[in-house]
């Protein structure tokens, strides 16, 4: 590991989360380089990939996002998210989230794994989950938070479906990509 001193940290934003500009000296292998990196700090989230096994179907969202739209891309289908709110665990905040978004109460998760999402620019750490849900679990109506303003669309895939969506590229988001191959792994869809 190199050695690394931090010369100068400048808060740039801190509108919805925070992006701070770093000026670093890093020595590795008797070479020093000063190097400038900006870092958008996020809080810790979850993603679940919910899926019925009786009638092999997963449920992802479809929404609005502003990065997705500035790109020219139509909007993306995605895995159940959300961010973990300060003092919470990450499976009582994909619970919650799964509720928020799709109106299902889950009782039954599994980890899969927790990662980086994009490691040289954000802090963001995702927790990967599975979940079971089935027509019998649906409490409300789901779409998001109002006053978060979500307007969240809910799209049932068969898990071939699925399967097709993902080989053809048309699944661009890489919580879902991750999810969906490990499915395809473990033979839950």
């Amino acid at each position: 590991m190199p050695e690394v001193k931090i010369i100068e940290q400048k808060t740039l934003s801190e509108n919805h989360s925070k992006l701070e500009l770093f000026r670093i000296e890093k020595t590795e292998k008797g070479k020093t380089v000063t190097q400038e990196r900006e870092i958008f700090f996020r809080p810790a989230a979850t993603t679940i990939l919910l899926y019925d096994p009786d009638r092999r179907t997963v449920l992802l969202t479809r929404q609005f996002r502003l990065p997705v739209y500035l790109g020219k891309d139509e909007a993306i289908l995605e895995a159940c998210a959300g961010l973990i709110d300060e003092g919470e665990f990450p499976e009582h905040a994909v619970v919650r989230e799964v509720e928020e978004e799709t109106g299902y109460r889950i009782s039954e998760i599994e980890k899969v794994a927790e990662a980086y999402t994009s490691p040289a620019a954000f802090s963001e750490y995702v927790h990967f989950y599975f979940g079971k849900y089935s027509p019998d679990m649906k409490v409300n109506s789901g779409g998001g938070l109002e006053d978060e303003g979500e307007q969240i669309e809910l799209v049932e895939l068969s898990a071939q479906e699925a399967r097709e969506k993902l080989l053809s590229g048309k699944i661009k988001d890489v919580k879902t990509i991750v999810l969906l191959q490990h499915a395809i792994i473990k033979n839950l869809i």
